[in-house]
C-alpha cells in the first residue's frame, strides 16, 4: 500500500504524488525532474552535476555522481511537491491505496466536489 499526497487548484485536476523513493529519478535526474515540470531543482541539480563533474578528479567524481543520483531518488518527489506549491497547487489530503487510480478514486469518493465543473 502506497501513500499519495493529494494537491488541487482551483479549476484544475487533482494532482497525486507518492511518497518514498524513486528508482526513476534516480537514473534520470534532472530530466526526470524536468518531466515533472519541476524546473529549478532540475537546473540546480543539472548544475550540481555539472560542478561535481568539473570539480571532483578522478573516481571522487564518480562518487559524487551516485551520490547526488542518490539524492535525486530521495527527495525528488519533495522538489516536484515544491514546484507544484510555487504553481499554485495546494496540500489537500493524503490517501492511502495500492495504485495510483484507487488512490484518484478514493479522494473523488471522499471530495466529490473536486471534479465540479468538469465535463464527465
Amino acid at each position: 500500500m502506497k501513500t499519495w499526497t493529494v494537491h488541487t487548484k482551483a479549476g484544475r485536476t487533482p494532482e497525486l504524488l507518492p511518497e518514498g523513493f524513486s528508482l526513476t529519478a534516480m537514473v534520470l535526474g534532472p530530466v526526470w525532474l524536468l518531466a515533472q515540470r519541476a524546473w529549478v531543482p532540475a537546473v540546480l541539480l543539472g548544475c550540481a552535476q555539472v560542478a561535481g563533474h568539473l570539480l571532483v578528479p578522478g573516481a571522487y567524481g564518480l562518487v559524487v555522481s551516485l551520490g547526488l543520483a542518490w539524492i535525486c531518488g530521495v527527495f525528488g518527489r519533495d522538489w516536484v511537491r515544491w514546484s507544484l506549491e510555487r504553481r499554485g497547487y495546494a496540500l489537500s489530503d493524503v490517501v492511502a491505496a495500492s495504485s495510483l487510480d484507487l488512490a484518484f478514486g478514493r479522494i473523488l469518493t471522499a471530495r466529490p466536489g473536486l471534479i465540479e465543473g468538469f465535463p464527465t
